[in-house]
């Protein structure tokens, strides 16, 4: 019996390998210009890291988690994000130290048990950016800044940018507060999850899926209304950043994430084109989480963009780029007398710093001519049993179709000479 690929994993094939490197490539530059640098951490960590820095009464913790006991007996959970390991390595590795603003990137799977849909996996790849250290707003608006001008600098231009404040621990108890009361006499019709989340963070409620609680929730008090004068402050600030680097942006007072770690600020970069799951970027500010992990008082913001959305984007508006696979020369060896010495050049050239492929199955000259097409060949070194006796071979250029013999001690220099210029 054929064995597939676990349900919502998905192979990425050498055609389409060159997507995922582009849009790599344009990750690493943009980080660059900003002044972050990459981190790569493990793709399982202790389940009580996930539960403490997402927060238990989130739907990653109590349904989409991969969790596992090890041979040890201890929880194991496969990453559903990011953020927290980065904080977690952060603090474990002292990152902070000599520092006062610690600036980081990832690309990397992560792993939640969700429903597979276009662009959402159970095995998906982020990109991420965590800035530790500074409360100023301007670091906020600087990561927002940096989302949006990575999904621009593909081409992308339906953008949308929503923008809210999620409050602080001294103002969000009297959010709770008013939630609750405008909940109360509607308990009863929300689904079970949110009756559950009532308690324990009725903010959670806003961010439900099912349409019965969303009808419900129509007209609930509005976070920025309860919002302390720091808070309202840094919010203000934030938006005033924006502007000055003429980012538009909605409000949205109904955006509160999906993880309990955000304070404060709080985004999230839609692309319209892809319906319904339309947001292919978010994030906020988490000025508790390093605290929760263990570390001191810490101040944070960071977002993640969902790799599969953005390809799948760039795929409905045509805007990958051609990236064809050439290589630089194609060996043709023609009769088995000359095989070794055409794999013995095809070393050499390889050894020089040239893509170079051949044929080892011995097929006709015109079978291996195609070949040669197929793999998108510079050149073409011809090898046959004359060629052999003489120390020769015969060059081609596969773009103008001319010709020539070269000797054996010469057709290395020449081929990098044309090759590399």
């Amino acid at each position: 019996m054929l064995m597939n690929a676990p349900r919502g994993t998905k192979d990425i094939l050498p055609d389409g390998i060159g997507q995922w490197l582009y849009l790599e490539q344009k990750i690493r530059e943009i980080c660059g210009c900003y002044g972050y640098k990459e981190i790569r951490t493990p793709l399982f960590e202790h389940t009580e890291l996930f539960q403490r820095g997402i927060g238990d009464t989130t739907d990653v913790v109590e349904k989409e988690m991969y969790t596992f006991t090890d041979r040890g007996g201890r929880s194991i959970t496969l990453r559903p994000e990011n953020t927290a390991a980065a904080v977690r390595a952060y603090l474990q590795n002292k990152l902070y130290a000599g520092t006062a603003l610690t600036k980081l990137f990832y690309i990397g799977s992560m792993f939640r048990y969700d429903r597979p849909q276009a662009g959402r996996y159970r095995e998906f790849h982020q990109f991420g950016v965590e800035a530790l250290g500074e409360m100023n707003p301007a670091v906020d608006a600087e990561i927002i800044i940096l989302a949006v001008r990575f999904l621009e600098s593909l081409g992308l231009k339906d953008l949308s940018l929503s923008l809210n404040s999620v409050g602080c621990p001294q103002c969000r108890p009297v959010y709770r507060q008013r939630l609750q009361e405008f909940f109360k006499d509607k308990l009863s019709g929300l689904c079970e999850d949110c009756q559950s989340r009532y308690d324990r963070n009725p903010m959670r409620i806003l961010d439900c899926k099912h349409e019965q609680c969303q009808q419900l929730s129509i007209g609930a008090p509005e976070i920025t209304d309860c919002l302390c004068d720091e808070c309202r402050d840094h919010f203000s600030r934030v938006q005033e950043y924006l502007r000055t680097a003429g980012i538009s942006f909605q409000l949205d007072p109904r955006l509160v994430r999906g993880l309990d770690y955000y304070t404060k600020t709080a985004f999230e970069v839609k692309y319209a084109p892809l319906g319904a799951q339309s947001a292919v970027a978010g994030g906020g500010r988490y000025d508790g989480l390093v605290e929760e992990i263990g570390g001191s008082p810490t101040p944070a913001v960071g977002f993640a963009v969902g790799l599969e959305r953005v390809l799948l984007a760039l795929e409905q508006q045509q805007l990958l780029p051609a990236l064809p696979d050439a290589v630089d020369v194609f060996v043709v060896a023609l009769g088995e007398n000359v095989q070794t010495a055409a794999f013995q050049l095809l070393m050499a050239m390889r050894s020089a710093g040239l893509s170079a492929q051949m044929d080892f199955a011995g097929r006709s000259m015109k079978a291996q001519m195609k070949q040669a097409n197929k793999a998108n060949a510079r050149f073409v070194v011809i090898l046959g049993e004359d060629e052999v006796r003489e120390q020769a071979a015969t060059l081609r250029n596969m773009q103008t179709s001319e010709q020539e013999k070269v000797t054996m001690k010469e057709i290395i220099n020449k081929l990098c000479a044309e090759v590399k210029g």
